[in-house]
């Protein structure tokens, strides 16, 4: 590859923008994996928590692209007249907030603007658990549920960014549940699956519970059933599961049982160990993810 400029010593800047925490770093633009600096911080409103992160930039004057995988919903069409911001969210301070001009006005170097899932995905298809295939659906299970969909080498897109954690979902027979999301209540993967419905749902946070708990039968029963849906309509070669929740080691080979119940033998998919995966780059998958797409702008 040819890059634009002098590279040798030039760095690459990653902005991993959480509801709840922001992570930034840099890293040489040939070795992205080898992080110069590291910092994070709570996230607060949005002029806030970008004043934190041109600070922290502001010590480096070698920075030839920044790599931005922020919190949605985030306006990716750059044709819009939005685009670079924030959308309607509850995270105060926040919607409306024009992220990517702010940092634009700040200074004047190549930005990839994306989801946080999005780059995630992205490093997990360049280094991680999909680095042999050119299909991928990255599934992030935490405070929230997101999915970075790649496919043919490409993030799917249309109108938007996608929105795979919200997809509708069948209630599993013992599960009563009200469910967490503000939107779909207990209708959606988010409202019944992410951490904060655990915890809501249980009374304790999803570390607290034991092996042989029921809730980790319906958290496998609602994760499944997504692959399932993502299996169906998207056809990837692998799913990679990523976040806080499937930290769990026994989660995974009781979503692949889950998984090969629901499908019922309906579709051929490869054998369940090599489908349905854990994260490879571990908590670095944002940031590495980042700066695998801020190389991309330097490309001629």
């Amino acid at each position: 590859m040819k890059f634009r400029g002098n590279c040798q010593m030039a760095l690459l800047g990653a902005i991993e923008a959480g509801g709840t925490k922001f992570v930034v770093a840099v890293a040489p633009v040939e070795k992205p994996e080898a992080v110069v600096a590291r910092e994070s911080f709570p996230t607060e409103d949005g002029a806030s928590t970008i004043k934190k992160v041109q600070e922290f930039f502001d010590q480096y004057e070698d920075i030839a692209a920044i790599g931005i995988a922020s919190f949605g919903p985030i306006d990716v069409k750059p044709d819009s007249q939005t685009y670079g911001y924030v959308l309607d969210t509850p995270k105060r301070g926040w919607s409306g907030y024009n992220f990517l001009g702010a940092m634009k006005t700040w200074r004047d170097i190549p930005y990839y603007w994306t989801t946080d899932v999005n780059a995630a995905g992205w490093a997990e298809y360049v280094s991680g658990s999909a680095a042999d295939v050119d299909n991928v659906v990255y599934l992030t299970v935490g405070t929230g549920i997101g999915a970075g969909i790649i496919a043919n080498g490409e993030f799917v897109g249309g109108y938007s960014h996608p929105e795979a954690g919200h997809i509708m979902m069948a209630k599993h027979p013992q599960d009563n549940y009200e469910g967490h999301c503000p939107f779909h209540g207990d209708r959606c993967l988010e409202g019944l699956a992410a951490g904060p419905a655990m915890e809501e749902r249980w009374g304790v946070s999803a570390k607290e519970l034991p092996d042989d708990h029921l809730a980790w039968q319906i958290e496998a029963f609602y994760l499944a059933q997504a692959a399932v849906t993502y299996t169906a309509t998207l056809r990837p070669e692998r799913i990679v599961f990523g976040g806080g929740v499937p930290h769990r080691d026994i989660l995974l080979p009781m979503v692949r049982q889950s998984f090969a119940e629901q499908l019922h033998d309906y579709l051929a998919v490869p054998k369940l160990e090599d489908y349905i995966v854990s994260v490879g780059n571990g908590d670095n998958a944002g940031i590495y993810g980042c700066f695998y797409l801020a190389k991309e702008l330097l490309v001629d």
